[in-house]
């Protein structure tokens, strides 16, 4: 049970790390649009990430697949911008059904970018063998999973407070949730080093 607690403190800090704050600005930008009611499809979103990130993490351990790290960062602030965009330009619009399925594809691709830049940190947190890896690594997704229920749940009662005591109206705060994550990436992807390779 030890060993349990140990990978699901590692995946629970991988998402809720300060310093490597991408996750929890993309999660922002996931949560933005929605409120309580609709946790059901904020969980399947979350899962999606979830399985994403996991399935990832296996490909790039056994070596079926590799990205190159400073490619992965620029990938993973291209689709917190496209997600947080995707919620500035269709807020307050019906398309819910469309929505969904535009959302879910970024959150599939932003969790299996992710899951692979994180495969080479676990593989040095593991110093294991390959046939080690499968339950820390299953064992990390449930923290990766609770971590990520908690931010949502964090975005959902600020949600809350400012359109209940503060009177925004659901759209205004999409809108400034969506602009403020646009704010913090924009100038991270203008600043990252891919643009200065010659």
């Amino acid at each position: 049970m030890s060993e349990f607690l140990i990978y699901f403190e590692i995946g629970l800090r991988h998402i809720l790390n300060i310093g490597d704050y991408a996750p929890i600005l993309f999660l922002i930008a996931l949560s933005s649009p929605y409120i309580f009611k609709d946790w059901k499809k904020l969980l399947l979103l979350v899962t999606i990430f979830t399985l994403a990130h996991t399935f990832a993490m296996f490909l790039a351990i056994y070596g079926v697949i590799f990205i190159r790290t400073n490619l992965m960062g620029i990938l993973m602030l291209l689709t917190i911008l496209l997600t947080a965009l995707f919620h500035l330009f269709t807020v307050g619009k019906s398309s819910k059904n469309e929505s969904i399925s535009v959302i879910g594809f970024l959150t599939l691709f932003f969790g299996v970018i992710r899951g692979l830049g994180y495969a080479n940190n676990f593989k040095t947190i593991l110093g294991a063998h390959p046939k080690k890896i499968a339950l820390p690594i299953l064992e990390a997704a449930t923290g990766i999973e609770v971590g990520q229920i908690v931010v949502v749940l964090v975005i959902l009662i600020l949600g809350y407070i400012v359109q209940t005591v503060f009177r925004f109206s659901k759209r205004d705060w999409t809108l400034v949730i969506t602009a403020f994550v646009i704010g913090v990436v924009l100038p991270m992807i203008l600043e990252n080093g891919i643009w200065f390779i010659k």
